[in-house]
Protein backbone atom coordinates (compact mmCIF):
# COMPACT_ATOMS: atom_id res chain seq x y z
CA UNK A 1 0.00 0.00 0.00
CA UNK A 2 1.36 3.37 -0.98
CA UNK A 3 0.96 6.36 1.31
CA UNK A 4 -2.30 7.89 0.12
CA UNK A 5 -1.53 11.47 -0.91
CA UNK A 6 -4.09 13.45 -2.81
CA UNK A 7 -2.59 16.36 -4.73
CA UNK A 8 -5.24 18.75 -5.91
CA UNK A 9 -6.13 22.38 -6.24
CA UNK A 10 -8.38 23.21 -3.30
CA UNK A 11 -10.74 26.16 -3.29
CA UNK A 12 -9.61 28.98 -1.06
CA UNK A 13 -12.58 28.58 1.25
CA UNK A 14 -12.12 24.85 1.76
CA UNK A 15 -8.38 25.28 2.15
CA UNK A 16 -8.94 27.54 5.13
CA UNK A 17 -10.98 24.81 6.79
CA UNK A 18 -8.12 22.35 6.64
CA UNK A 19 -5.27 24.78 7.21
CA UNK A 20 -2.61 23.29 9.43
CA UNK A 21 -3.22 19.68 8.42
CA UNK A 22 -1.25 17.91 5.73
CA UNK A 23 -2.59 15.73 2.93
CA UNK A 24 -1.31 12.61 4.68
CA UNK A 25 -2.74 10.51 7.45
CA UNK A 26 -1.88 13.13 10.10
CA UNK A 27 -5.03 15.14 10.79
CA UNK A 28 -5.99 17.97 13.07
CA UNK A 29 -8.43 17.14 15.82
CA UNK A 30 -11.92 16.88 14.41
CA UNK A 31 -13.39 18.90 17.27
CA UNK A 32 -11.71 22.12 16.13
CA UNK A 33 -13.98 24.98 17.13
CA UNK A 34 -15.40 26.36 13.86
CA UNK A 35 -15.40 29.87 15.29
CA UNK A 36 -11.60 29.69 15.44
CA UNK A 37 -11.31 29.16 11.71
CA UNK A 38 -10.43 32.15 9.57
CA UNK A 39 -13.65 33.82 8.47
CA UNK A 40 -12.36 36.34 5.96
CA UNK A 41 -14.23 34.81 3.05
CA UNK A 42 -17.52 36.32 2.00
CA UNK A 43 -20.67 34.91 0.50
CA UNK A 44 -19.43 36.07 -2.87
CA UNK A 45 -16.71 33.41 -3.04
CA UNK A 46 -18.05 30.45 -1.07
CA UNK A 47 -18.95 28.75 -4.36
CA UNK A 48 -15.30 27.74 -4.66
CA UNK A 49 -15.68 25.46 -1.65
CA UNK A 50 -18.17 23.09 -3.24
CA UNK A 51 -16.06 21.12 -5.69
CA UNK A 52 -13.43 20.15 -3.09
CA UNK A 53 -16.19 19.48 -0.57
CA UNK A 54 -17.92 17.02 -2.91
CA UNK A 55 -14.66 15.23 -3.65
CA UNK A 56 -13.77 14.87 0.03
CA UNK A 57 -16.68 12.53 0.70
CA UNK A 58 -14.23 9.81 -0.37
CA UNK A 59 -11.16 11.24 1.36
CA UNK A 60 -8.44 8.64 1.99
CA UNK A 61 -10.52 6.07 0.12
CA UNK A 62 -8.13 3.13 0.36
CA UNK A 63 -7.90 2.99 4.13
CA UNK A 64 -11.25 4.62 4.92
CA UNK A 65 -13.34 2.32 2.73
CA UNK A 66 -11.57 0.05 0.26
CA UNK A 67 -9.70 -2.08 2.80
CA UNK A 68 -12.81 -2.48 4.92
CA UNK A 69 -16.35 -1.82 3.64
CA UNK A 70 -15.62 -2.68 0.00
CA UNK A 71 -14.47 -6.11 1.11
CA UNK A 72 -17.19 -6.58 3.75
CA UNK A 73 -19.76 -5.84 1.01
CA UNK A 74 -18.42 -8.58 -1.27
CA UNK A 75 -17.38 -6.11 -3.98
CA UNK A 76 -13.59 -5.84 -3.86
CA UNK A 77 -10.65 -7.57 -2.21
CA UNK A 78 -6.95 -6.92 -1.85
CA UNK A 79 -4.29 -9.43 -2.96
CA UNK A 80 -1.70 -7.61 -0.88
CA UNK A 81 -0.73 -9.10 2.53
CA UNK A 82 -0.25 -5.75 4.21
CA UNK A 83 -0.29 -7.39 7.63
CA UNK A 84 -0.80 -10.88 9.02
CA UNK A 85 -4.02 -9.58 10.55
CA UNK A 86 -5.98 -6.69 9.03
CA UNK A 87 -9.54 -5.56 8.31
CA UNK A 88 -10.25 -8.03 5.51
CA UNK A 89 -9.76 -10.93 7.89
CA UNK A 90 -11.25 -9.04 10.85
CA UNK A 91 -7.98 -8.06 12.54
CA UNK A 92 -9.02 -4.41 12.58
CA UNK A 93 -6.24 -1.89 11.98
CA UNK A 94 -6.80 1.22 14.07
CA UNK A 95 -4.46 3.35 11.97
CA UNK A 96 -6.56 2.65 8.89
CA UNK A 97 -10.04 2.74 10.36
CA UNK A 98 -9.34 6.05 12.09
CA UNK A 99 -9.51 7.71 8.69
CA UNK A 100 -13.10 6.59 8.22
CA UNK A 101 -13.97 8.36 11.47
CA UNK A 102 -11.85 11.52 11.55
CA UNK A 103 -11.69 12.57 7.92
CA UNK A 104 -15.29 13.64 7.53
CA UNK A 105 -15.01 16.01 10.47
CA UNK A 106 -11.90 17.67 9.04
CA UNK A 107 -12.84 17.69 5.38
CA UNK A 108 -16.65 17.95 5.44
CA UNK A 109 -18.00 19.33 8.71
CA UNK A 110 -15.28 21.97 9.17
CA UNK A 111 -15.83 23.50 5.69
CA UNK A 112 -19.61 23.29 6.12
CA UNK A 113 -19.23 25.18 9.40
CA UNK A 114 -17.32 27.82 7.49
CA UNK A 115 -20.09 28.03 4.90
CA UNK A 116 -22.56 28.60 7.72
CA UNK A 117 -20.32 31.19 9.39
CA UNK A 118 -20.12 33.11 6.13
CA UNK A 119 -23.88 33.62 6.26
CA UNK A 120 -25.10 31.03 3.75
CA UNK A 121 -28.07 29.97 5.87
CA UNK A 122 -29.89 33.21 5.17
CA UNK A 123 -27.80 34.85 2.48
CA UNK A 124 -27.53 31.90 0.08
CA UNK A 125 -30.09 29.34 1.30
CA UNK A 126 -29.81 27.24 -1.88
CA UNK A 127 -26.08 26.83 -1.26
CA UNK A 128 -26.75 25.98 2.36
CA UNK A 129 -29.14 23.27 1.13
CA UNK A 130 -26.42 21.70 -1.00
CA UNK A 131 -23.94 21.89 1.89
CA UNK A 132 -26.41 20.11 4.15
CA UNK A 133 -27.01 17.38 1.56
CA UNK A 134 -23.26 16.79 1.24
CA UNK A 135 -22.81 16.74 5.02
CA UNK A 136 -25.66 14.28 5.59
CA UNK A 137 -24.33 11.94 2.90
CA UNK A 138 -20.80 12.08 4.29
CA UNK A 139 -21.66 11.78 7.97
CA UNK A 140 -24.14 8.99 7.31
CA UNK A 141 -21.13 7.01 6.10
CA UNK A 142 -19.40 7.67 9.44
CA UNK A 143 -22.28 6.71 11.70
CA UNK A 144 -22.97 3.60 9.64
CA UNK A 145 -19.36 2.49 10.14
CA UNK A 146 -19.14 3.18 13.87
CA UNK A 147 -22.60 3.77 15.41
CA UNK A 148 -22.92 6.65 17.88
CA UNK A 149 -20.84 9.66 16.81
CA UNK A 150 -20.31 13.27 17.87
CA UNK A 151 -22.69 15.26 15.71
CA UNK A 152 -24.88 17.85 17.40
CA UNK A 153 -21.95 19.22 19.40
CA UNK A 154 -19.13 18.64 16.93
CA UNK A 155 -17.02 21.78 16.68
CA UNK A 156 -18.25 23.33 19.92
CA UNK A 157 -15.33 22.38 22.16
CA UNK A 158 -11.58 22.09 21.90
CA UNK A 159 -11.30 19.44 24.62
CA UNK A 160 -14.40 17.22 24.73
CA UNK A 161 -17.24 16.46 22.38
CA UNK A 162 -20.17 14.28 23.50
CA UNK A 163 -21.53 11.53 21.30
CA UNK A 164 -25.09 11.31 20.02
CA UNK A 165 -27.05 8.08 19.89
CA UNK A 166 -27.36 6.81 16.35
CA UNK A 167 -31.15 7.18 16.47
CA UNK A 168 -30.70 10.85 17.31
CA UNK A 169 -28.14 11.29 14.54
CA UNK A 170 -30.62 9.91 12.02
CA UNK A 171 -33.33 12.23 13.29
CA UNK A 172 -30.96 15.16 12.84
CA UNK A 173 -30.23 13.96 9.31
CA UNK A 174 -33.93 13.97 8.51
CA UNK A 175 -34.33 17.48 9.95
CA UNK A 176 -31.39 18.73 7.90
CA UNK A 177 -32.86 17.18 4.77
CA UNK A 178 -36.13 19.00 5.59
CA UNK A 179 -34.24 22.28 5.53
CA UNK A 180 -32.41 21.37 2.35
CA UNK A 181 -35.60 20.39 0.54
CA UNK A 182 -37.46 23.51 1.67
CA UNK A 183 -34.62 25.81 0.58
CA UNK A 184 -34.28 24.11 -2.78
CA UNK A 185 -38.00 24.17 -3.49
CA UNK A 186 -38.12 27.88 -2.74
CA UNK A 187 -35.12 28.61 -4.93
CA UNK A 188 -36.35 26.51 -7.85
CA UNK A 189 -39.76 28.20 -7.77
CA UNK A 190 -38.12 31.62 -7.99
CA UNK A 191 -35.34 30.63 -10.41
CA UNK A 192 -36.64 27.91 -12.74
CA UNK A 193 -33.97 26.26 -14.91
CA UNK A 194 -31.27 28.50 -13.46
CA UNK A 195 -27.80 26.95 -12.97
CA UNK A 196 -25.77 30.07 -12.20
CA UNK A 197 -25.86 29.84 -8.40
CA UNK A 198 -23.10 27.20 -8.33
CA UNK A 199 -22.45 26.57 -11.99
CA UNK A 200 -19.14 24.86 -12.78
CA UNK A 201 -18.09 24.99 -9.12
CA UNK A 202 -20.55 22.13 -8.60
CA UNK A 203 -18.75 18.97 -9.72
CA UNK A 204 -21.86 16.80 -9.17
CA UNK A 205 -24.76 18.56 -10.92
CA UNK A 206 -23.13 21.65 -12.45
CA UNK A 207 -25.50 23.94 -10.59
CA UNK A 208 -28.78 22.18 -11.43
CA UNK A 209 -30.71 22.69 -8.19
CA UNK A 210 -33.60 20.53 -9.43
CA UNK A 211 -31.22 17.59 -9.50
CA UNK A 212 -29.96 18.39 -6.01
CA UNK A 213 -33.59 18.29 -4.86
CA UNK A 214 -34.00 14.82 -6.37
CA UNK A 215 -30.81 13.76 -4.59
CA UNK A 216 -32.10 15.10 -1.25
CA UNK A 217 -35.38 13.21 -1.66
CA UNK A 218 -33.60 10.01 -2.69
CA UNK A 219 -31.10 10.26 0.17
CA UNK A 220 -34.03 10.60 2.56
CA UNK A 221 -35.50 7.39 1.13
CA UNK A 222 -32.17 5.58 1.55
CA UNK A 223 -31.89 6.64 5.19
CA UNK A 224 -35.54 5.84 5.88
CA UNK A 225 -35.15 2.28 4.64
CA UNK A 226 -31.96 1.85 6.65
CA UNK A 227 -33.83 2.19 9.95
CA UNK A 228 -36.91 0.14 9.09
CA UNK A 229 -36.18 -2.66 11.57
CA UNK A 230 -35.26 -0.32 14.42
CA UNK A 231 -37.98 2.33 14.01
CA UNK A 232 -40.59 1.21 11.51
CA UNK A 233 -42.89 4.16 12.17
CA UNK A 234 -40.28 6.81 11.41
CA UNK A 235 -38.96 4.77 8.50
CA UNK A 236 -42.36 4.63 6.82
CA UNK A 237 -43.14 8.29 7.48
CA UNK A 238 -39.81 9.47 6.07
CA UNK A 239 -39.98 7.11 3.11
CA UNK A 240 -43.48 8.24 2.18
CA UNK A 241 -42.38 11.86 2.50
CA UNK A 242 -39.50 11.13 0.11
CA UNK A 243 -41.62 9.26 -2.43
CA UNK A 244 -44.32 11.92 -2.57
CA UNK A 245 -42.10 14.98 -2.27
CA UNK A 246 -42.06 17.87 -4.72
CA UNK A 247 -39.25 17.45 -7.19
CA UNK A 248 -39.45 13.67 -7.14
CA UNK A 249 -36.72 11.05 -6.83
CA UNK A 250 -33.74 10.32 -9.01
CA UNK A 251 -35.26 8.29 -11.85
CA UNK A 252 -32.87 8.10 -14.82
CA UNK A 253 -29.07 7.89 -15.13
CA UNK A 254 -29.05 11.61 -15.93
CA UNK A 255 -30.00 12.12 -12.25
CA UNK A 256 -27.10 10.06 -10.87
CA UNK A 257 -25.06 11.90 -8.25
CA UNK A 258 -21.40 11.63 -9.25
CA UNK A 259 -18.59 14.09 -8.93
CA UNK A 260 -16.20 14.87 -11.73
CA UNK A 261 -12.46 14.77 -11.11
CA UNK A 262 -10.88 18.19 -10.88
CA UNK A 263 -7.77 19.94 -9.58
CA UNK A 264 -5.46 17.01 -10.22
CA UNK A 265 -7.64 14.49 -8.36
CA UNK A 266 -7.73 10.94 -9.74
CA UNK A 267 -10.42 8.27 -9.54
CA UNK A 268 -9.91 6.35 -6.31
CA UNK A 269 -10.45 2.89 -7.75
CA UNK A 270 -7.99 3.69 -10.52
CA UNK A 271 -5.47 4.67 -7.84
CA UNK A 272 -5.75 1.48 -5.78
CA UNK A 273 -6.26 -0.93 -8.69
CA UNK A 274 -3.87 0.57 -11.27
CA UNK A 275 -1.53 3.16 -9.79
CA UNK A 276 -0.91 0.99 -6.72
CA UNK A 277 -0.21 -1.96 -9.04
CA UNK A 278 -3.17 -4.13 -8.23
CA UNK A 279 -3.78 -3.46 -4.53
CA UNK A 280 -7.49 -3.85 -5.35
CA UNK A 281 -9.02 -6.88 -7.10
CA UNK A 282 -12.54 -8.24 -7.61
CA UNK A 283 -14.23 -10.00 -4.70
CA UNK A 284 -15.36 -13.59 -5.20
CA UNK A 285 -18.92 -12.74 -4.11
CA UNK A 286 -19.77 -10.23 -6.85
CA UNK A 287 -18.03 -12.46 -9.41
CA UNK A 288 -20.03 -15.57 -8.52
CA UNK A 289 -23.37 -13.78 -8.68
CA UNK A 290 -22.68 -11.98 -11.94
CA UNK A 291 -21.12 -15.08 -13.55
CA UNK A 292 -24.14 -17.11 -12.51
CA UNK A 293 -26.55 -14.56 -13.92
CA UNK A 294 -24.54 -14.13 -17.14
CA UNK A 295 -24.73 -10.45 -16.29
CA UNK A 296 -23.68 -8.25 -19.24
CA UNK A 297 -22.53 -5.53 -16.84
CA UNK A 298 -19.64 -7.69 -15.61
CA UNK A 299 -17.17 -6.65 -18.35
CA UNK A 300 -17.95 -3.02 -17.48
CA UNK A 301 -17.25 -3.67 -13.81
CA UNK A 302 -14.16 -5.84 -14.15
CA UNK A 303 -11.31 -7.13 -16.26
CA UNK A 304 -10.81 -10.91 -16.53
CA UNK A 305 -8.19 -12.84 -14.61
CA UNK A 306 -4.86 -13.27 -16.37
CA UNK A 307 -3.15 -15.47 -13.81
CA UNK A 308 -1.70 -18.50 -15.66
CA UNK A 309 -3.05 -20.96 -13.10
CA UNK A 310 -6.54 -19.51 -13.41
CA UNK A 311 -6.40 -19.47 -17.21
CA UNK A 312 -5.20 -23.09 -17.26
CA UNK A 313 -8.01 -24.15 -14.93
CA UNK A 314 -11.02 -22.26 -16.34
CA UNK A 315 -9.86 -20.68 -19.59
CA UNK A 316 -9.06 -17.14 -20.64
CA UNK A 317 -11.46 -14.24 -20.31
CA UNK A 318 -12.96 -15.51 -17.04
CA UNK A 319 -13.86 -13.45 -14.02
CA UNK A 320 -12.46 -15.22 -10.97
CA UNK A 321 -12.31 -13.03 -7.87
CA UNK A 322 -10.64 -13.42 -4.49
CA UNK A 323 -12.57 -14.68 -1.50
CA UNK A 324 -12.44 -12.42 1.54
CA UNK A 325 -10.13 -13.36 4.39
CA UNK A 326 -7.98 -15.95 2.65
CA UNK A 327 -4.31 -16.56 3.47
CA UNK A 328 -2.07 -14.73 1.01
CA UNK A 329 1.68 -15.19 1.27
CA UNK A 330 2.72 -12.74 -1.45
CA UNK A 331 0.97 -10.18 -3.61
CA UNK A 332 2.06 -11.99 -6.78
CA UNK A 333 -0.05 -15.00 -5.78
CA UNK A 334 -3.40 -13.28 -6.43
CA UNK A 335 -2.70 -9.93 -8.08
CA UNK A 336 -3.63 -11.28 -11.52
CA UNK A 337 -7.09 -12.46 -10.52
CA UNK A 338 -9.98 -10.39 -11.94
CA UNK A 339 -9.86 -6.72 -11.02
CA UNK A 340 -11.78 -3.49 -11.55
CA UNK A 341 -11.89 -2.42 -15.20
CA UNK A 342 -9.44 0.47 -15.14
CA UNK A 343 -9.06 0.51 -18.93
CA UNK A 344 -12.60 1.60 -19.80
CA UNK A 345 -14.66 2.23 -16.66
CA UNK A 346 -12.61 3.20 -13.64
CA UNK A 347 -10.14 5.27 -15.58
CA UNK A 348 -7.83 7.89 -14.13
CA UNK A 349 -10.30 10.74 -14.63
CA UNK A 350 -13.58 8.84 -14.37
CA UNK A 351 -16.21 10.46 -12.12
CA UNK A 352 -17.15 8.77 -8.84
CA UNK A 353 -20.70 7.95 -7.89
CA UNK A 354 -22.42 8.93 -4.65
CA UNK A 355 -25.89 7.56 -5.48
CA UNK A 356 -27.70 6.30 -8.56
CA UNK A 357 -31.24 6.46 -9.87
CA UNK A 358 -31.24 2.65 -10.00
CA UNK A 359 -30.90 2.56 -6.21
CA UNK A 360 -33.96 4.78 -5.87
CA UNK A 361 -36.05 2.33 -7.88
CA UNK A 362 -34.94 -0.61 -5.73
CA UNK A 363 -35.73 1.36 -2.59
CA UNK A 364 -39.21 2.00 -4.01
CA UNK A 365 -39.58 -1.70 -4.82
CA UNK A 366 -38.90 -2.62 -1.21
CA UNK A 367 -41.27 0.10 -0.02
CA UNK A 368 -43.94 -1.30 -2.34
CA UNK A 369 -43.54 -4.78 -0.87
CA UNK A 370 -44.01 -3.18 2.54
CA UNK A 371 -47.22 -1.52 1.32
CA UNK A 372 -46.10 2.08 1.76
CA UNK A 373 -47.82 5.00 0.05
CA UNK A 374 -46.12 6.46 -2.97
CA UNK A 375 -44.11 3.35 -3.80
CA UNK A 376 -46.14 2.15 -6.77
CA UNK A 377 -45.96 -1.44 -8.00
CA UNK A 378 -43.14 -3.64 -6.70
CA UNK A 379 -42.61 -5.53 -9.96
CA UNK A 380 -42.49 -2.32 -12.00
CA UNK A 381 -40.10 -0.66 -9.56
CA UNK A 382 -37.84 -3.72 -9.43
CA UNK A 383 -37.65 -4.12 -13.20
CA UNK A 384 -37.18 -0.39 -13.71
CA UNK A 385 -34.30 -0.51 -11.25
CA UNK A 386 -32.59 -3.21 -13.29
CA UNK A 387 -33.25 -1.46 -16.59
CA UNK A 388 -32.01 1.85 -15.20
CA UNK A 389 -28.78 0.21 -14.05
CA UNK A 390 -28.27 -1.34 -17.48
CA UNK A 391 -28.81 2.09 -19.03
CA UNK A 392 -26.30 3.59 -16.60
CA UNK A 393 -23.66 1.09 -17.69
CA UNK A 394 -24.55 1.29 -21.38
CA UNK A 395 -25.46 -2.35 -21.94
CA UNK A 396 -28.55 -4.15 -23.19
CA UNK A 397 -30.65 -6.13 -20.74
CA UNK A 398 -31.70 -8.65 -23.38
CA UNK A 399 -33.54 -11.49 -21.66
CA UNK A 400 -32.12 -10.73 -18.21
CA UNK A 401 -35.45 -9.81 -16.62
CA UNK A 402 -37.15 -13.00 -17.79
CA UNK A 403 -34.41 -15.33 -16.52
CA UNK A 404 -36.10 -17.55 -13.94
CA UNK A 405 -33.39 -20.22 -13.68
CA UNK A 406 -29.93 -18.67 -13.35
CA UNK A 407 -28.45 -18.43 -9.85
CA UNK A 408 -25.15 -17.67 -8.17
CA UNK A 409 -22.32 -20.06 -9.07
CA UNK A 410 -20.05 -21.85 -6.63
CA UNK A 411 -16.65 -20.34 -5.90
CA UNK A 412 -13.59 -22.31 -6.94
CA UNK A 413 -10.12 -20.97 -6.24
CA UNK A 414 -7.78 -22.65 -8.74
CA UNK A 415 -4.84 -22.06 -6.39
CA UNK A 416 -6.23 -23.30 -3.09
CA UNK A 417 -9.23 -25.60 -2.68
CA UNK A 418 -9.46 -24.58 0.99
CA UNK A 419 -10.96 -21.32 -0.24
CA UNK A 420 -13.75 -23.00 -2.26
CA UNK A 421 -17.39 -22.60 -1.35
CA UNK A 422 -20.69 -23.80 -2.76
CA UNK A 423 -23.09 -21.11 -3.90
CA UNK A 424 -24.92 -19.64 -0.92
CA UNK A 425 -27.93 -18.26 -2.79
CA UNK A 426 -30.59 -19.82 -4.97
CA UNK A 427 -32.35 -16.54 -5.75
CA UNK A 428 -33.19 -16.02 -9.43
CA UNK A 429 -33.73 -12.82 -11.39
CA UNK A 430 -37.30 -12.89 -12.73
CA UNK A 431 -39.87 -11.21 -10.48
CA UNK A 432 -42.31 -13.62 -8.86
CA UNK A 433 -45.44 -11.91 -7.51
CA UNK A 434 -46.44 -15.08 -5.67
CA UNK A 435 -43.19 -15.32 -3.71
CA UNK A 436 -43.09 -14.74 0.03
CA UNK A 437 -42.12 -11.24 1.10
CA UNK A 438 -38.78 -12.50 2.40
CA UNK A 439 -37.97 -13.97 -1.01
CA UNK A 440 -39.03 -10.73 -2.67
CA UNK A 441 -36.71 -8.84 -0.33
CA UNK A 442 -33.76 -11.09 -1.16
CA UNK A 443 -34.42 -10.68 -4.89
CA UNK A 444 -34.63 -6.88 -4.60
CA UNK A 445 -31.55 -6.50 -2.41
CA UNK A 446 -29.47 -8.87 -4.54
CA UNK A 447 -30.15 -6.88 -7.69
CA UNK A 448 -29.78 -3.59 -5.83
CA UNK A 449 -26.39 -4.76 -4.55
CA UNK A 450 -25.22 -5.61 -8.05
CA UNK A 451 -26.41 -2.22 -9.31
CA UNK A 452 -24.69 -0.24 -6.52
CA UNK A 453 -21.22 -1.61 -7.30
CA UNK A 454 -18.59 -0.46 -6.34
CA UNK A 455 -19.91 1.51 -3.33
CA UNK A 456 -19.04 -0.93 -0.56
CA UNK A 457 -20.25 1.44 2.13
CA UNK A 458 -23.84 1.04 0.93
CA UNK A 459 -23.47 -2.62 0.02
CA UNK A 460 -22.18 -3.46 3.50
CA UNK A 461 -24.96 -1.45 5.17
CA UNK A 462 -27.65 -3.27 3.19
CA UNK A 463 -26.09 -6.64 4.00
CA UNK A 464 -26.11 -5.86 7.72
CA UNK A 465 -29.69 -4.62 7.60
CA UNK A 466 -31.18 -7.46 5.55
CA UNK A 467 -28.71 -10.36 5.43
CA UNK A 468 -28.69 -10.08 1.63
CA UNK A 469 -27.09 -10.83 -0.65
CA UNK A 470 -25.74 -14.01 0.91
CA UNK A 471 -22.01 -13.39 1.17
CA UNK A 472 -19.07 -15.74 1.69
CA UNK A 473 -17.69 -15.51 5.22
CA UNK A 474 -14.02 -14.81 5.81
CA UNK A 475 -11.81 -17.87 5.50
CA UNK A 476 -9.47 -16.81 8.32
CA UNK A 477 -10.98 -14.85 11.19
CA UNK A 478 -8.25 -13.10 13.19
CA UNK A 479 -10.55 -11.12 15.48
CA UNK A 480 -9.81 -13.30 18.49
CA UNK A 481 -13.46 -14.19 18.88
CA UNK A 482 -14.89 -10.68 18.97
CA UNK A 483 -16.46 -11.01 15.50
CA UNK A 484 -18.54 -14.02 14.46
CA UNK A 485 -17.46 -15.65 11.21
CA UNK A 486 -21.07 -16.62 10.56
CA UNK A 487 -22.74 -13.34 11.50
CA UNK A 488 -19.88 -11.39 9.92
CA UNK A 489 -18.57 -7.97 10.88
CA UNK A 490 -21.14 -5.40 12.05
CA UNK A 491 -19.14 -2.20 12.66
CA UNK A 492 -15.67 -0.71 13.11
CA UNK A 493 -14.22 0.06 16.54
CA UNK A 494 -13.82 3.66 17.62
CA UNK A 495 -10.27 4.89 16.93
CA UNK A 496 -7.79 4.82 19.79
CA UNK A 497 -7.24 8.55 19.27
CA UNK A 498 -10.74 9.07 20.64
CA UNK A 499 -9.79 7.36 23.89
CA UNK A 500 -6.76 9.64 24.10
CA UNK A 501 -8.27 12.98 23.12
CA UNK A 502 -11.99 12.55 23.86
CA UNK A 503 -11.86 9.79 26.45
CA UNK A 504 -14.80 10.55 28.72
CA UNK A 505 -17.13 11.07 25.78
CA UNK A 506 -16.20 7.87 23.98
CA UNK A 507 -16.38 5.87 27.21
CA UNK A 508 -19.87 7.25 27.83
CA UNK A 509 -20.83 6.33 24.28
CA UNK A 510 -19.62 2.76 24.71
CA UNK A 511 -21.31 2.27 28.05
CA UNK A 512 -24.56 4.10 27.31
CA UNK A 513 -25.16 4.36 23.58
CA UNK A 514 -23.57 1.30 22.00
CA UNK A 515 -25.31 -2.07 22.07
CA UNK A 516 -22.25 -3.92 23.31
CA UNK A 517 -18.47 -3.74 23.56
CA UNK A 518 -16.44 -1.49 21.28
CA UNK A 519 -15.50 -4.11 18.70
CA UNK A 520 -16.54 -5.28 15.26
CA UNK A 521 -19.08 -7.78 16.52
CA UNK A 522 -21.48 -5.28 18.10
CA UNK A 523 -24.56 -4.37 16.09
CA UNK A 524 -25.52 -0.78 15.34
CA UNK A 525 -28.87 0.67 16.46
CA UNK A 526 -30.54 0.02 13.10
CA UNK A 527 -28.95 -3.43 12.74
CA UNK A 528 -31.68 -5.27 14.60
CA UNK A 529 -31.25 -9.02 15.07
CA UNK A 530 -34.74 -10.17 14.18
CA UNK A 531 -36.70 -11.37 11.16
CA UNK A 532 -35.28 -9.77 8.07
CA UNK A 533 -38.47 -8.43 6.52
Amino acid sequence: MKKYISIRTIGLFAAAAIAGSSCTKNFESYNTNPTSLTNSQSLAIINSAYGPLEQEIYHNYQVAQNLSADGFAGYLMSPTPFKASYDLNYGLVDGWDRNGFVDQYNYIMAPVSKIAAAGARSGRPELWAVALAIQVDAMNRVTDRFGPIPYSKAGTSLTAVPYDAQKDVYNMFFAQLDTAASNLNTYIAAHPNDTTSLGANDLVYQGHMDKWLKFVNSLRLRLAMRIVKADATTAQAQAEKAMTAAGGLMSTPADDAKFQQSGGRNNDIWIVAFQYQGDCRLNAAIATYMNGYNDPRLPKYASPATDPTVVAAVGSGKYVGIRIGISIAAKADYVNYAGPNTDQTFTQTAPQTLMTAAESWFLKAEAAVRGWNGAGDAKTDYETGINTSFQQWGVSAGGYLSDATSTETAYVDPKNAANNSPALSTITIQWDPAAANETKLERIITQKWIAMFPDGQEGWADYRRTGYPRLFPVVNNTSGGTISTTTQIRRLAFPQSEYTSNGAAVQNAVSGLLNGPDNGGTRLWWDVNKGNF
